[in-house]
């Protein structure tokens, strides 16, 4: 049995987002995907599909799969949430953190070889895995995501979470607030650092969330940068007294 299908198991039995089941499927052709999908029917761990969404157990072409177990939706959100982080940890991380594999020569050790014991540890260390909060649904699977091994970080999309939120461009508003505090509470908990991004124009947010406990600062998008700088050289050339 691939392990690939025993996460899958593993992730029905334990109510995962049916996108998350979906990725894992996209890597096997869909011959096997039916004889998994028949296994699974036998073990009935597919009788929590609705019988109005059974025709949507379609394996071809866009792979689609119904939401399972929907009636929890705030669960299977925190639920899916936390698999995604897991499963970018696994694509980014070496064994025993992930699952990448591994392979000789690597520009990161210069093209040279070092024993798996030592290379693995090292090539970790040196791998941060950064996750981003954009939505209130991030915000409320905070605590499972932050809890992810492997997981060094969380930076907060603050523009985009506004949006999400209903408070667009309203940089002052308490539910920023609030998610920075939140946010920056369960990642002191865990052991994982808080960025912040998205104040390019409020410097003075920036140095306040650095002081509640933000240790990383996305500073603006190199768009901005040179926007900026090309602002000033014209405004110098227009100030030119002829």
């Amino acid at each position: 049995m691939p392990a690939d299908y025993r996460r899958i198991l593993g992730l029905i039995e334990t109510e995962a987002h049916s996108d998350v089941i979906r990725g894992l499927l996209r890597r096997y052709p869909d011959t096997l995907i039916f004889e998994w999908l028949a296994e699974l029917e036998e073990l009935d761990l597919l009788s929590s599909v609705p019988t109005e969404a059974k025709h949507d157990l379609d394996f071809t072409g866009t792979l689609r799969l119904p939401a399972l177990l929907a009636e929890d939706k705030k669960r299977l959100v925190q639920q899916a949430k936390a698999a995604e982080a897991r499963t970018v940890v696994a694509a980014a991380k070496y064994p025993p953190i992930g699952e990448r594999g591994l392979s000789g020569a690597l520009p990161h050790l210069q093209f040279r070889s070092f024993p798996a014991a030592e290379a693995l540890p090292a090539l970790n260390d040196a791998t941060m895995v950064i996750v981003q909060f954009e939505s209130a649904a991030s915000l409320a699977a905070m605590e499972e995501i932050a809890a992810v091994e492997g997981v060094d970080m969380v930076l907060i999309g603050t523009n985009d979470l506004m949006a999400d939120l209903g408070i667009p461009g309203q940089y002052d508003h308490p539910k920023v607030r609030d998610a920075y505090e939140r946010t920056i509470a369960a990642c002191r908990k865990h052991g994982k650092h808080v960025g912040v991004g998205g104040f390019g124009s409020r410097p003075d947010l920036i140095e306040q969330y650095v002081r509640l406990g933000g240790r990383y600062v996305s500073t603006g998008t190199d768009l901005a940068f040179l926007m900026a700088a090309c602002t000033q050289r014209a405004k110098q050339v227009r100030d030119i007294k002829p």
